[in-house]
């Protein structure tokens, strides 16, 4: 396929973007509704809006491609242009990737398309890299053959006199849409239609919230570079298109996802007004479902297939619906709550009482490595090797104290031999005071004065631009450093175990990141070969399918496929571990290990070594506590719901899945 690439780099690109996407990670299914028995109306009963869920982005991607596709070759030759509007962001990148592929090989013209947007930062210029404008472009417009002409897209510099009348020129000119391709925010905004934006909404200038200018900051260097308004098509500008088609992907857009596709319409969650369009459709992974009926509790739904670990997905689900431990569940508990049919399939009742129990207490071990001599029958990792070589893969410079500190030292201290791999150098999360500090600080110590000259490199900066390739050296050696005396508390040696992998992907300078290209599989590929691990500990998160967490784990994926016949690989385990945000679901878990007092105290020594990301972080989202709080809330609320099950009392738990 690179042969028939040649030298066009933009195909290039979308050749290993693609490869990745189409590889994207999911977790093993263990059971759910029966196949041959789960008819489509019993199935999507609870949905007022028709959702098709897929395993992935790319296999949704691949449906609405075939959609777009199919209506603009339909659509032929007419007089009248047709009319699709699009959207800019994460979400559509996935699928102007594969249009313009399809494009590239003859499947598509846009020549007879007309092209509009959704919405506009007010006031920025269509050439400012921030604009919705420019990205559009950048991401798909400047690589098809739409006419100019065809282009229609809110104009971000409108003078504010004439900003009324031309928001009134533009909703009037955006019709008929045949198709409209749109995305949505984590509170179901459509656009710029924040909560709050009634149904009979027209395109018009609006005023951002706090939370959405936070969310944009990212891109601006900050809320304070940020615009204030922005223009939006309305919702009954939206609701005018003949078709509309909403997609979602990862599990930060499926509390919106169950809000708009079951839940009531109302104002404070904008996309739910689509309820009553006669030609919408929502299109989403299995991550931005998570929180459907069908896929939360399909047992409330129709038949299932009762595998061991969807049987406990069920129990301790019921635990919670009643408030009673595992062993206290009672007949009438599971009856009354729609679990006759695991009754049928595994009871007794009192047997799935001990069974899940057991089950879940076998999870826990203080042993994450194995514990050497042992009878290992129960337990979640084998006893032999021992010593294990263990390789812990870190996005970013501090995920792996942060997710997995606890179970990291424990590993150290029974004598494994333990590496860390920093996949990025997560340099665009320093501050630039931060930089002066350390600066300053080696000028202090008598290593060297460049004060005035860092200081005069970050006042030139010009905001949403990359940063100056010197300042950015600086920002990774000082990440570099917080790593390396994280490790050092955890009692891991610096120097030989610590390994930093700048993975090129990331080195754009800024926020928006580069694709995952063959040089960064290789990278890892090496890594790999040089250890050849016993375990891998991986990143689990299932958000943003074009996040740094999602596309590291890709290319650790990419890197196991080429490293697949080695003869180390059949006795790899690859363990995932989660974020400060979120934690896995007791029924998903393979291994939970317990923390002490002691242990948690040290896990949040090495947090506090990464001083660049204390106290104020670039990039903290809606959650303001520090990272080291975070993760402890986390680990010490997973140890309740173990105890509120019945197993024994800890202090915090780490846990993990098992994806191989």
């Amino acid at each position: 396929m690179l042969e028939r690439l040649g030298g066009d780099m933009f195909l290039k690109i979308l050749y290993y973007s693609n490869i990745a996407m189409k590889s994207k990670y999911s977790l093993p299914k263990d059971g759910g509704l029966c196949p041959e028995v789960a008819l489509h109306d019993i199935v999507h009963r609870y949905e007022k809006i028709p959702t098709s869920i897929y395993k992935s982005e790319y296999d949704g991607v691949q449906y609405v491609a075939d959609a777009i596709v199919k209506a603009v070759n339909e659509h032929g030759r007419s007089a009248k242009p047709f009319g699709l509007c699009l959207t800019t962001g994460r979400t559509p990148l996935g699928l102007y990737r594969e249009l313009v592929e399809r494009y590239g090989r003859g499947e598509v013209s846009f020549a007879n398309v007309a092209v509009y947007s959704l919405d506009e930062f007010y006031p920025i210029g269509a050439t400012e890299r921030q604009s919705r404008n420019y990205r559009i472009h950048e991401d798909f417009l400047n690589h098809i053959d739409i006419k100019p002409e065809n282009v229609h897209l809110p104009d971000g510099a409108v003078p504010i006199k004439d900003i009324s009348r031309y928001c009134a020129e533009y909703d009037k000119m955006a019709s008929p849409i045949n198709l409209m391709i749109i995305g949505m925010g984590e509170l179901g905004q459509i656009g710029f239609n924040e909560a709050g934006s009634y149904a009979k909404s027209r395109t018009r200038l609006v005023q951002l919230s706090y939370n959405s200018r936070q969310v944009q900051s990212e891109a601006f260097g900050g809320v304070k570079n940020t615009p204030a308004m922005a223009i939006t098509m309305g919702m009954s500008t939206v609701a005018r298109a003949e078709r509309i088609i909403l997609m979602a992907w990862g599990e930060d857009k499926a509390d919106a996802v169950r809000r708009v596709v079951e839940g009531e319409v109302t104002d404070q969650i904008p996309a739910s007004h689509l309820q009553g369009h006669p030609g919408v459709e929502i299109v989403v992974d299995e991550n931005a479902a998570q929180l459907l009926t069908c896929e939360q509790t399909p047992w409330l739904v129709g038949q299932c297939n009762w595998t061991p670990k969807f049987i406990r997905k069920a129990v301790v689900w019921l635990c919670g619906v009643v408030n009673k431990p595992i062993l206290k569940l009672t007949y009438d508990d599971y009856v009354e709550n729609s679990l006759g049919d695991l009754l049928e399939a595994a009871g007794p009742y009192d047997q799935i009482n001990i069974r899940v129990f057991n089950d879940l207490q076998h999870t826990i071990t203080g042993w994450p490595g194995g514990k050497p001599n042992a009878d290992d029958s129960t337990r979640p990792a084998p006893s032999t090797p021992f010593p294990k070589r263990v390789v812990i893969f870190s996005p970013h410079p501090d995920d792996d104290v942060i997710s997995m500190g606890g179970t990291f030292h424990r590993l150290v201290q029974q004598g494994h031999d333990v590496h860390v791999a920093y996949e990025t150098s997560g340099n665009v999360a320093v501050y630039d005071d931060v930089v002066l500090q350390n600066i300053d600080t080696a000028r202090e110590l008598g290593y060297g004065d460049r004060f005035d000259e860092i200081e005069k490199i970050i006042a030139g900066k010009r905001a949403g631009e990359p940063e100056p390739r010197v300042l950015l050296d600086l920002k990774g050696a000082i990440r570099r450093a917080e790593a390396r005396a994280a490790c050092r508390t955890l009692g891991l040696n610096d120097r030989t175990n610590a390994h930093f992998l700048n993975l090129p992907f990331y080195e754009t300078g800024g926020i928006k990141k580069g694709e995952l290209s063959q040089k960064d599989i290789d990278i890892i590929v090496k890594l790999l070969r040089d250890v050849q691990p016993h375990q891998i500990y991986l990143a689990g998160d299932l958000s943003d399918p074009h996040g740094t967490h999602r596309v590291c784990a890709e290319a650790v994926l990419a890197a196991l496929e080429v490293v697949d016949n080695d003869a180390w690989v059949k006795e790899c385990h690859i363990w995932l571990y989660r974020g400060a945000w979120q934690e896995w679901d007791l029924g998903m878990v393979d291994m939970a290990v317990p923390l002490s007092p002691d242990e948690m105290i040290k896990k949040r020594h090495a947090i506090y070594r990464h001083l660049s990301q204390k106290d104020i972080m670039p990039f903290p989202g809606a959650d303001k506590r520090e990272f080291w709080q975070r993760a402890e809330e986390r680990t010490q609320n997973t140890a309740r719901q173990y105890d509120s099950l019945g197993m024994a009392e800890y202090q915090a738990i780490e846990v993990f899945v098992k994806m191989r």
